[in-house]
């Protein structure tokens, strides 16, 4: 294994749930899969030590911007300026996703805690995604990329896979990292589906598969009957959907139609 980062790595913060990457081999592949290009928009979230962004500072990007929790971190990389270069010192879960002007890349070693919700963010509320590489921990990359009738189906899965296709990379072992993790992690990577796949009113989609996974084993007619006091099975029969299935059976595109129909 070979080491690489920009910093001499301080002990981790259990807090922000740090596992700083030590394999250049793993950071190469990684690489690899974000397709840098000649004048691309790239945003690495949680650079940490720097052995990802070793990797990238050379690229020939157009902006490459660090978003940095760790204020120890933050100051490091911003003492390492270059034309181009940008340093936020910041929460994740509360950037202005929204902001973003372009096409961006985005790249980054999630912290377990916070990775769910910070996916659920840039999926939805970035506005010109082109890519997206995610290292997180295992079950999270098997929930992204789980297909309908798996036990790994559910909300993130249809909430991810509304906005864009999703493919596993590689698996990766704690040895990777400084400390290990106790449990494998997983590199996915996203691709933003065409503008019309996507759901036109978002938050209709969010009420009802936070609704639906809540009660993953119940019937739909039954958890539908009893949050919504006008609703109709008949409303599910008209949409190809059996009033006795299960939420994990139903599709990503079943989903949006049942929001669009029920919320409308």
């Amino acid at each position: 294994m070979s080491d690489i980062n920009l910093f001499t790595a301080a002990r981790a913060k259990k807090s922000l749930g740090q596992h700083f990457l030590r394999d250049e081999r793993v950071v190469q592949r990684i690489v690899e899969l974000l397709r840098p290009e000649e004048g691309d928009r790239i945003m690495e979230i949680g650079p940490g030590p720097g052995a990802l962004t070793a990797l990238l500072r050379p690229l020939p990007w157009q902006k490459l911007l660090l978003l940095e929790k760790d204020d120890h971190y933050a100051a490091e990389h911003a003492a390492r300026p270059l034309p181009g270069l940008e340093v936020v010192a910041g929460d994740a879960l509360a950037y202005p996703w929204e902001q973003l002007e372009g096409a961006w890349k985005i790249a980054g070693n999630l912290p377990y805690n916070v990775a769910s919700p910070l996916m659920w963010d840039i999926v939805w509320r970035t506005p010109n995604l082109a890519r997206a590489v995610f290292m997180v921990q295992k079950e999270v990359g098997d929930r992204l990329t789980a297909r309908p009738g798996t036990k790994e189906y559910g909300a993130l899965s249809v909430w991810i896979q509304s906005f864009v296709s999703t493919r596993k990379g590689f698996v990766i072992g704690p040895a990777a990292f400084s400390p290990p993790p106790k449990v494998d992690s997983a590199v996915v990577v996203f691709e933003p589906l065409p503008e019309e796949r996507r759901p036109e009113h978002p938050e209709k989609l969010s009420r009802l598969v936070k609704l639906c996974f809540q009660q993953r084993r119940k019937q739909l007619q039954g958890i539908l009957r009893h949050a919504l006091p006008n609703f109709d099975a008949a409303t599910l029969t008209s949409l190809g959907i059996a009033p006795e299935q299960r939420p994990e059976t139903l599709t990503v595109e079943q989903f949006g139609k049942l929001a669009e129909t029920l919320f409308s």
